[in-house]
């Protein structure tokens, strides 16, 4: 192991001091900070409905979680609003996001699993498996810096790559882009994406858009695909600065 990598394992143990212990929290005070992390991640405080839609539960059960973890200091609720993470909420937040996409990188590198199999296992072994084993995981995988799906894997010190991106379907006609990530949550979807050629690294250009929210054509390399207006939605892309018309 590098000696940065023992540095920052070091100073990972010590902010974990100043948050509860992951142990503490049952499975779905769990599942609600990661929640509230990927809502904030559009700009705006995780509104209950949007909690509540993303868990599958009701809206009417949410408020009682978050005034607990509000308790516990994890989350700030802004009445109106919604509910932020506090900076502890976060770490605990990140720590589980990084657990799913190191689980996940090992799922499909070492054991053969498929990109399109693996969120449902992950979304299992995030809660059960150590700090320990997940750190060996990573090391035996060489420290991926992203998961199978191009999704960023935060460092155990909590650092993470946020930059927000442009997906297929912002791309104006004659954009040229290199696909980043696209979410792994839908196997259907990842099995229609990868069967075009639409994986993390590919390039493309976007050659048509239908209007009313038609099809999308676009070259992926040298072949000719065309997507549904969804699917373009779902994968998030670095933009060319060439465009070709």
């Amino acid at each position: 192991m590098s000696a940065r990598a023992t540095d920052e394992r070091s100073g990972a143990h010590s902010t974990h001091r100043a948050v509860p212990r992951e142990k503490a929290l049952t499975r779905q005070a769990e599942d609600y900070l990661k929640v509230i992390y990927e809502i904030e991640q559009g700009g705006s405080p995780a509104a209950t409905t949007d909690i509540a839609e993303q868990l599958g539960i009701a809206a009417a059960s949410v408020s009682g979680m978050l005034q607990r973890l509000a308790r516990l200091g994890l989350v700030k609720v802004e009445r109106y609003r919604g509910a932020r993470l506090s900076a502890s909420g976060r770490l605990i937040a990140l720590q589980l996001i990084r657990r799913h996409r190191i689980i996940e990188s090992f799922l499909v590198t070492k054991l053969g699993y498929g990109w399109d199999d693996v969120h449902e296992e992950a979304e299992r072994l995030e809660h059960a498996a150590s700090a320990d084993l997940v750190d060996r995981m990573a090391d035996a995988l060489g420290n991926p810096t992203a998961d199978p799906h191009g999704a960023p894997i935060p460092t155990v010190a909590g650092r993470v790559d946020e930059r927000r991106l442009a997906s297929i379907a912002d791309l104006p006609v004659g954009a040229r882009a290199r696909v980043v990530r696209m979410s792994d949550r839908d196997p259907e979807l990842l099995r229609y994406l990868k069967k075009r050629g639409i994986v993390p690294g590919a390039i493309l250009r976007l050659v048509e858009r239908e209007p009313f929210d038609g099809p999308i054509s676009l070259t992926v390399g040298r072949a000719k695909q065309s997507i549904g207006a969804t699917a373009a939605a779902a994968v998030y892309v670095e933009k060319s600065a060439r465009t070709d018309r």
